[in-house]
C-alpha cells in the first residue's frame, strides 16, 4: 500500500497559500486533474445532449460517463444516478414526490443526528400529507445512534425513514444496514444522507441496504452539486413534478433543466482522482476505488490517533465525537474559558478558538454546521463548538500545527 502524502498535496494548488485546512467537511479542496476536467469541458464544444454535432455528443459523453463513475464509488447502477444542484434540493424534491403517496395516520422517521436537510424536508413534507414525524434520538454521551434507537419509533405504519451514515458534527457512523433492514421489514423506505460518509469511506448501496443515498462531490475533492443513488426499478415507480415536454426516462425524468456538464466532467475526474489515492491500485475502477479507500481510511486514522493523543494533553478541551465507528471528525468546546460553563459560553469560546488558529494559518471553523438538532441535543443550543474535519490532504504537519495553534490559545 502506497499514500504518498507529499505527492498527493502537490496536486492542490490552493494548499500553496500554506494553510492547514480541516474545514473537509464542510467542503474540500480541489485537485489540478479537476480544474483541468472542468476546464477542459467548457474549452470544447457544448450542446444540448444528442448525437448530431460535436456538441451534443460530448455533452452527451460527459453526462454519460460522469454517471458511471458515480456508479462504480457509489456500488450503484449507472441508471440510478441522479444529478442535483446540492444534495438538500434533491431531498426536497425526494421528500415532494414521496409524499404524494403518504396520507394522515401515515408516520416518517427523522433522526436527532441529522443535518437539517435530512430532517426538514421530511418534517415539511409529512406536515403537508398530514402524516406524523417521529424522532429516533441519539446519546449524547456517547455519540451513539443505535438500531435500537430507531427500532423504538419504527411502526406498521412508518413509510420512510431518514438517517445519516455519518454525522456531519461528530463523525458518528449508525449501523445503516441494520436500519434499512429494520425498515424494508416495516414496509418503509429508507434515505440515507451520504454526504459526510462517502468522504471517509467506499460506499455500497447494496450492502448499505438504502433505498436512496444521497451525496455531494464537493466533499470528496469535486465540484459542487449533488448525486442521488437509488435502485433504477425504484425510480421508475415514482412520478415527480416535472416540465410537459421532458423526458420521462429514468434518472432523467428526476434532472429538472440541463445538467452542469463542466461540473460532471470534474466529478468523473475527482473519482478518478480518488481511485489513484494508493499509487500501487489496479483493476476496474472500482477495485481500484476499493484500494484507495483502505489507504485513505489508514491515513486518516493515524493522522486522528495523533490528534487524540494531542487533544488528551490539553487541558479545558471537551471532545464531543465518542463514537466507537466514526469519522475522522471532532467536534470541540473549551471548558476554561469563563468562569461558568455554558452553552453560550462555550460556544463564544470556540469562535474565538477559530478565529485564533485562521490568524495562524489553520482553519477549523467553528458552528453548529446545519446538525442544530444534534447541536441542541448535545447541550450546546445553536452554535456548537470547533469542529476539526481531515481530509485526504492533510499531513502529520497539518495536526501539529493544529494542536500547537491549540495549546497556545488556552494559554490566553
Amino acid at each position: 500500500m502506497t499514500y504518498d502524502i507529499a505527492a498527493l498535496r502537490s496536486q492542490f494548488p490552493a494548499l500553496g497559500a500554506g494553510t492547514a485546512h480541516f474545514d473537509g467537511p464542510g467542503g474540500t479542496q480541489t485537485p489540478q486533474p479537476v480544474i483541468q476536467a472542468i476546464a477542459d469541458a467548457l474549452a470544447q464544444p457544448l450542446s444540448n445532449r444528442g448525437q448530431g454535432t460535436p456538441g451534443e455528443r460530448n455533452a452527451e459523453s460527459i453526462v454519460t460517463k460522469a454517471r458511471q463513475a458515480l456508479a462504480d464509488l457509489l456500488g450503484a447502477h449507472p441508471t440510478g444516478i441522479v444529478f442535483g444542484r446540492s444534495a438538500t434540493q434533491l431531498t426536497y424534491d425526494f421528500s415532494r414526490t414521496l409524499a404524494k403517496t403518504w396520507s394522515p395516520g401515515d408516520e416518517v422517521v427523522v433522526t436527532r443526528l441529522d443535518h437539517d436537510a435530512n430532517i426538514r424536508p421530511w418534517v415539511q413534507a409529512a406536515a403537508q400529507a398530514g402524516a406524523t414525524v417521529r424522532w429516533a434520538d441519539f446519546d449524547p454521551a456517547t455519540g451513539e445512534l443505535t438500531a435500537d434507537d430507531v427500532r423504538a419509533v419504527l411502526s406498521p405504519r412508518t413509510r420512510l425513514v431518514a438517517v445519516t451514515a455519518a454525522s456531519n458534527l461528530i463523525g458518528t457512523r449508525p449501523p445503516i444496514a441494520e436500519i434499512s433492514a429494520m425498515a424494508r421489514d416495516a414496509g418503509a423506505l429508507t434515505y440515507v444522507d451520504g454526504v459526510h460518509y462517502t468522504a471517509h469511506a467506499l460506499v455500497d448501496l447494496e450492502r448499505l441496504g438504502a433505498d436512496f443515498f444521497v451525496c455531494s462531490p464537493y466533499k470528496f475533492l469535486g465540484p459542487h452539486h449533488g448525486v442521488l443513488a437509488a435502485r433504477p426499478e425504484l425510480l421508475e415507480t415514482l412520478r415527480p413534478d416535472k416540465l410537459l415536454p421532458s423526458t420521462d426516462v429514468v434518472p432523467e425524468r428526476f434532472e429538472l433543466g440541463t445538467l452542469p456538464y463542466e461540473f460532471l466532467a470534474g466529478t468523473e475526474a475527482a473519482v478518478d482522482f480518488l481511485a489513484g489515492l494508493d499509487t500501487d491500485a489496479t483493476g476496474t475502477r472500482r477495485q481500484r476505488l476499493a484500494t484507495a479507500f483502505t489507504a485513505l481510511e489508514a491515513h486518516e486514522q493515524a493522522l486522528r490517533t495523533q490528534l487524540d493523543k494531542g487533544l488528551s494533553s490539553l487541558r479545558g478541551v471537551q471532545v464531543h465525537s465518542r463514537a466507537v465507528d466514526r469519522t475522522p471528525t471532532l467536534l470541540l468546546t473549551f471548558e476554561e474559558r469563563s468562569a461558568v460553563v455554558s452553552a453560550a459560553s462555550s460556544a463564544s469560546a470556540s469562535v474565538e478558538a477559530y478565529r485564533f488558529l485562521a490568524e495562524r494559518g489553520v482553519h477549523a471553523p467553528a458552528g453548529s454546521f446545519y446538525a442544530i438538532e444534534a447541536s441542541r441535543r448535545l447541550g450546546l443550543g445553536d452554535t456548537g463548538g470547533l469542529r476539526i474535519g481531515l481530509a485526504p490532504y492533510n499531513s502529520t504537519e497539518d495536526v501539529e500545527r493544529l494542536l500547537e495553534g491549540l495549546s497556545e490559545f488556552l494559554t490566553l
